[in-house]
């Protein structure tokens, strides 16, 4: 699907050499940023004041200075000219969509090749330009293309799954409808006027297309269409959508400043997810996540399996690059083992990254859904459990990050350690992240309990709380409250943990019964927290009760800190 962007290209160009004409035509002894602002001038004007400035014979038709022009003139020409604009741009298309492709290929496909592509007959149609205004001033014209394509190309991708099945498979009958960015940048006093466009898809509102295998039944091969499909659309999504952007060097000159850039880190921690729908006929599902912020295979993050499990308990650390915090945003897809069969989606969910205090730990449930597209899902799929650290470039002296190996050390030993531009030894710290260890003691007031649900026939309860950690066999109990659905212990526990960043701490509070005991419900916790903050008190639901909340504070005691070799 990356033919959108081959075929951008050329519609990109033509409207560049346009813009650079008007620019040449203007009086060269003007500043850069007068053509910005004039733009932006023109851009505000109305009918009326146009007709102020224009006699009726030297007033076209088709120019109507709104703040979304109109482009029926444009649209007219590119119908005309659409034909050979199929027969240059199919061959162009085909070879440098094909590498793209295979960037966002799933593992269960070897091969994903074009055997024909077609751009058809119906050409796609520009429904409005705007000036982007509080871009234009920074030494370049920025514009907003909507454009709009019911389009009947022919494409046929050539299929072959890893178990050796090969198949052509038909792309028909594409809907599209997004907004272009176009970027004149650097304005320059020589002809065209600027020295490169950058091309983007600022909005995607909608995409449609139907797979047709040729001469056979798509759906007789389980997850294959459902995996092309999902190809098909990463590719769009990540390939050109900003902040993603495509650069046309115009004149000769390095250009390396308009390219796209790492301005961050993302630790994300998968802790848990809750309450999955099952997939499994027999049994329960396997589930595991594939994590990513763009869904190139290289940046993309896959969890361990949990069998048979709908509650499984991942607690896995990823860290992700950022480029563009203000737009993009963390998808967490969950999925459903099914061997050498392509694995079954559970649900999917994603977060913004502006939702994000730069520094400060989230930590969000997520709903998971069928579609990220569709924005109603009445059926309940789980939850996910994540926790997010944004850290932008620049300002790692005032974060404290506890997923990374060196925040306690002090800017003389990080200049030790590596200097500037160091490549491989930010590879080394990299790959150490995950290796980082953080001993102490963690001090568990477990409070009281409110609104537990009632276990027996005399309407109360009597409930004590087991305290654990994850990674070991240590077992802590608080006394039994006998008769109290709203108990109050105020019991303090220490726990020695050895690996801080890896440990869950779990509470079950159980019903004492004269025949042995009833679990009532749970509370699963990081230490992450704990760790951030030193202390803090906090009321949790209990997951698996119908009612009820446990209130706890927690204290980190740090000592000392080390790496695994």
């Amino acid at each position: 699907m990356g033919f959108m962007s081959g075929m951008f290209i050329g519609i990109a160009i033509g409207i560049g050499l346009i813009v650079a004409f008007a620019r040449h035509e203007s009086v060269r002894s003007k500043r850069r940023k007068d053509l910005a602002k004039t733009i932006a001038e023109f851009a505000r004007m109305t009918v009326e004041d146009s007709r102020k400035l224009l006699p009726p014979n030297f007033y076209p038709s088709w120019v109507v200075f709104t703040r979304r022009q109109k482009l029926n003139w444009f649209n007219s020409l590119l119908n005309k000219i659409w034909p050979y604009v199929n027969e240059a741009a199919s061959e162009l298309i085909k070879s440098n969509v094909e590498p793209i492709l295979e960037e966002y290929k799933p593992v269960i496909l070897s091969s994903l090749t074009f055997s024909k592509l077609t751009l058809g007959t119906v050409a796609p149609q520009f429904t409005g330009v705007t000036i982007v205004e509080e871009d234009s001033g920074a030494g370049g014209v920025t514009m907003d293309l909507e454009m709009q394509w019911d389009g009947n190309p022919n494409i046929v991708l050539d299929i072959k799954t890893k178990v050796g099945v090969k198949l052509p498979v038909q792309v028909k009958n594409i809907g599209f409808t997004g907004v272009f960015r176009l970027i004149f940048k650097p304005l320059v006093n020589e002809f065209p006027a600027f020295g490169a466009i950058c091309f983007s898809l600022k909005e995607k509102k909608d995409l449609d297309f139907t797979l047709k295998v040729v001469g056979g039944d798509l759906s007789s091969l389980p997850g294959v269409s459902d995996a092309i499909e999902e190809t098909i659309r990463d590719a769009i999504e990540d390939s050109i959508t900003w902040p993603v952007r495509q650069i046309i060097p115009i004149l000769p000159g390095d250009y390396s400043n308009l390219e796209l850039k790492p301005v961050g880190i993302l630790e994300v921690k998968l802790v848990q997810a809750k309450n999955l729908s099952n997939k499994d006929v027999i049994g329960k599902s396997d589930p595991y996540a594939v994590v990513f912020v763009r869904p190139l295979r290289d940046r993309t993050k896959t969890s361990k399996i949990i069998n048979n499990q709908l509650n499984p308990i991942w607690n896995e650390n990823f860290e992700f690059i950022i480029e563009d915090a203000s737009t993009q945003h963390l998808t967490v897809r969950i999925f459903d083992d099914e061997g050498i069969q392509a694995s079954e989606l559970i649900g999917c969910a994603q977060v913004s990254l502006k939702d994000l205090e730069p520094g400060k730990v989230k930590d969000v449930w997520l709903h998971l859904v069928k579609d990220l597209a569709v924005h109603r899902d009445n059926k309940y799929r789980g939850e996910v459990h994540l926790e997010l650290l944004y850290c932008p470039f620049g300002v790692e002296n005032s974060i404290k990050n506890p997923f990374d190996p060196d925040f306690s050390l002090t800017s003389f030993e990080k200049t030790l350690k590596s200097g500037p531009g160091d490549a491989e030894a930010e590879d080394t710290r990299t790959r150490r992240r995950s290796n980082v260890i953080i001993r102490g003691v963690l001090s568990v007031t477990v409070i009281s309990a409110e609104d537990l649900p009632v276990v027996d026939l005399m309407g109360k309860a009597d409930p004590f709380v087991v305290l654990m950690l994850k990674k070991t066999d240590k077992k802590l109990k608080t006394r039994v409250v006998n008769e109290s659905l709203n108990p109050v212990w105020n019991q303090t526990f220490d726990f020695v943990v050895e690996d801080g960043l890896h440990e869950m701490l779990i509470l079950e509070v159980y019903d004492h019964d004269t025949f042995g005991k009833e679990k009532i419900g749970r509370v699963i916790l990081t230490l992450t927290k704990v760790i951030l903050e030193g202390e803090y008190s906090e009321t949790f639901p209990l997951d698996g009760a119908k009612s009820g909340n446990i209130s706890l504070h927690l204290k980190w005691a740090a000592q000392h800190k080390f790496r695994d070799p």
